[in-house]
């Protein structure tokens, strides 16, 4: 996003793969199957190569659910009563055109609203009221909202506490879009995985919310990894209160404690990077389809979002893009589409599953296996359900390949090896 600052560097030096484990947990009777996959970059998407047609198109092809975009208050109202709306103008209205909705953040205070301070001072409840009012105005079709970003991380909010956010962000702006548009969904928290040197953990903030009487509709979350050992469903720290995807069991439990076990769940923000704070290539794109598998069985979780879509110029901050700096598409651009991961054996059989995104509906796809050097069809054309997702148990011996192929967009996904 652009002016992103990073909570951790996702220092992820590639180690020995780790075998997944096959003891995936069945899908729960309250899974969400109606879970939404998105991706967000503000950067490139209001200032990518080519025009924002082409970029929006690309979202299209790439079969994204959702964008997230964040309006940064500090840059659109710098000068008090005298907003200037055009750069989110130009991308909200752009996605509203080509049928893709948006979940927008709210972030940042100008320095007439806090007391003449740095953009991540708190500002006053009625001000930055009357700012979420103004923007559920201007974006009536908008229907799901982000208060703030990370804001239990001390470089995103100050005073870096749940009290200051429920009073003086989160309660405010609920109120104000409520008011504007009463079908609108407000998410709060928007938490760091950690709380780090200069934060709060998530647990720790979850239950300072509910303290606090803290309002929303959804609880949003950014579970990044901490480790080259975790994976979605491995690896996560098992007694300490960082919460990341490997750990998504400990969220459901603490906003189910806090706010009621209905409470839905928004993951916004989450992605592995490649290159030398990365994963290799492959890893990310296996790991994208094992992170699908998993929100798409957990309870209550209503989206996955994937940061980037184009790695950030510096090396020292997110390489997590489907693409690289230079534009060239990464094994990710391939597994986003596509997303497939190894979801058990039943009868010596591999289970696979997957999801066709692009377009909605039932789709056709097929299933190759690569042994011996040669890539072959294993059996004929299957069908996914209506959003796209599949099951299916195909023979595929470990230390074979395997990978999908979509006949209506003549493309395969990226390959995963079978453990």
């Amino acid at each position: 996003m652009p002016g992103y600052r990073p909570t951790m560097r996702l220092i992820l030096r590639l180690g020995a793969v780790v075998a997944v484990t096959l003891a995936f947990a069945a899908p729960s009777a309250g899974a969400a199957p109606g879970v939404r996959f998105g991706i967000q970059d503000d950067a490139w998407l209001s200032h990518g190569a080519g025009t924002l047609d082409e970029r929006l198109d690309r979202l299209q092809r790439l079969g994204v659910d959702v964008v997230r975009f964040n309006l940064h208050w500090d840059r659109i109202e710098r000068e008090r009563g005298a907003p200037d709306w055009e750069e989110s103008d130009r991308v909200l209205r752009g996605l509203r055109a080509h049928g893709i909705p948006a979940v927008v953040g709210l972030v940042g205070a100008p320095r007439w609203a806090n007391g003449g301070r740095a953009w991540n001072f708190a500002p006053g409840a009625a001000s930055f009221a009357a700012f979420a009012r103004a923007a559920a105005t201007r974006y009536r079709w908008v229907n799901q909202w982000l208060i703030w970003n990370e804001p239990n991380h001390a470089r995103w909010l100050r005073p870096t506490t749940a009290r200051t956010y429920v009073l003086q962000l989160l309660n405010p702006a609920y109120a104000a879009i409520h008011a504007v548009n009463p079908r609108a969904k407000v998410a709060g928290g928007v938490t760091a995985p950690r709380g780090g040197s200069n934060g709060v953990s998530p647990v720790a903030w979850i239950r300072g919310m509910r303290a606090a009487g803290a309002r929303l509709d959804a609880y949003a979350h950014h579970p990044y990894p901490s480790s080259p050992r975790e994976t979605p469903f491995t690896g996560g720290c098992a007694y300490c209160t960082t919460i990341t995807m490997a750990t998504l069991g400990r969220l459901l439990n603490e906003v189910g404690r806090a706010f009621g076990t209905k409470k839905r769940i928004w993951l916004t923000e989450y992605g592995y990077q490649t290159g030398a704070y990365g994963v290799t290539q492959q890893r990310q794109a296996e790991l994208i389809g094992q992170a699908a598998l998993r929100v798409q069985r957990a309870p209550r979780v209503d989206m996955l979002i994937h940061y980037l879509v184009k790695d950030e110029p510096e090396a020292h901050r997110f390489q997590s893009g489907l693409y690289t700096i230079a534009g060239r598409p990464k094994l990710a651009a391939l597994a986003f589409p596509f997303p497939i991961a190894q979801a058990g054996r039943s009868r010596g059989k591999l289970v696979l599953w997957g999801q066709v995104r692009p377009r909605t509906g039932v789709q056709r796809y097929r299933v190759q296996v690569r042994s011996g050097g040669a890539w072959r069809f294993s059996g004929g054309y299957r069908t996914t359900n209506g959003r796209g997702f599949f099951s299916v148990a195909v023979v595929a011996a470990p230390g074979t390949r395997v990978r999908i192929y979509s006949p209506q967009d003549r493309a395969y996904s990226a390959s995963m090896p079978v453990r």
